[in-house]
Formats: C-alpha cells, structure tokens, sequence
C-alpha cells in the first residue's frame, strides 16, 4: 500500500496506524524527531533507521537514541546514493517506508526520493507526507488502471541499489 498525505497530524496517525510492533520501518526526512518517536514507540520489537541531513537533526536523534534503543540514526542526504547503500547495506529491505521531506515543498524531488528508495528496499507500506504530490493524484482523471498493492511500484522492480541519478545534479551541484 501506498498512501499520500499532507496534515502533519494525519501523517502521524496514519504511521501509528500502520505500524507493527516488529517492523523494520525506514524514515526518511526525520528532522527533529517529532515523528520519529512515533514510529520507535510502536516498533519496540523492530527497528527504526532515520535519516536526515539537517545539523539540527543531529542532536535531537541522539537524544532519541539514548531513549530509544531500537532506533539509529544516520545523517545523510537522501538524494545520495551513498545515504541509500549505507542503509541498504544495514537491513537490505524494510516493512514500512516513511517520507517527509518538508511535506509541502518539491514534489518532484519528494517522489523521485521515494522512487528509488522503494525501489530498493522493497515495503510492504510507503507513507509519503507530500502537498504537491497529494494535490496531483486527487486531481487526476484515469483512464487506465495501473496499480500495486505494495508499498512500491512494480514498474520498478529490478533489485538492489540503483545507479547514481544525473536529475539530482540538475537541482544541485553540491551533491557532486
């Protein structure tokens, strides 16, 4: 299952929700922590891997850590592939895939994001807390009816990480 939302208080409830007490969630875009809590507390059997690059990230997620012992907390910038791999390589795939990148900024970004990271780790759930995105989908006429009942889409369903993208280095050279 796929869900979109854009209500910070929705998005959390809907990871409360969906979460199993032995999931292997993966966050990315956890910031502060505010959300991040959540998902630990309801995973006290699984495993939490936050992601975040921010230096304010740094900090709190420490703190939440010490409290916390089945989360970790890895700072990086997820349009990295490097960022990927090194999670890739902790836990190869996840039950439930958490984004928020800003929740109302760049959709675009936001789901390439998503894209190649669902790709890879392969959830069962991908809760994606996004305006832009959740604007474009209920917007939408459909003709035809393409549709996964994953947290990922099948039309991405070669394994493993994926090569470098060249789009991020459109939006930033300082990734490079």
């Amino acid at each position: 299952m796929i869900k979109i939302v854009y209500d910070i208080g929705i998005y959390r409830k809907t990871l409360n929700d969906l979460i199993k007490e032995d999931d292997i969630v993966v966050e990315i875009g956890s910031h502060v922590g505010g959300s991040t809590r959540i998902i630990a507390e309801k995973t006290r059997k699984g495993r939490v891997i936050a992601v975040d690059k921010s230096p304010q990230a740094y900090e709190a997620m420490k703190k939440l850590q010490m409290e916390y012992p089945n989360l970790e907390f890895i700072q990086g910038d997820v349009r990295l592939q490097e960022t990927l791999k090194k999670v890739h390589d902790h836990i190869r795939s996840c039950d439930v895939l958490a984004v928020d990148l800003g929740g109302g900024h760049h959709p675009d970004t936001t789901f390439k994001v998503y894209f190649i990271w669902s790709s890879t780790l392969k959830p069962r759930t991908s809760i994606i807390r996004n305006r832009g995105l959740l604007d474009f989908a209920n917007s939408s006429k459909m003709e035809e009816d393409i549709s996964s009942d994953m947290g990922w889409l099948e039309s991405s369903s070669h394994g493993g990480v994926p090569p470098r993208l060249k789009e991020f280095k459109l939006w930033s050279e300082k990734l490079y």
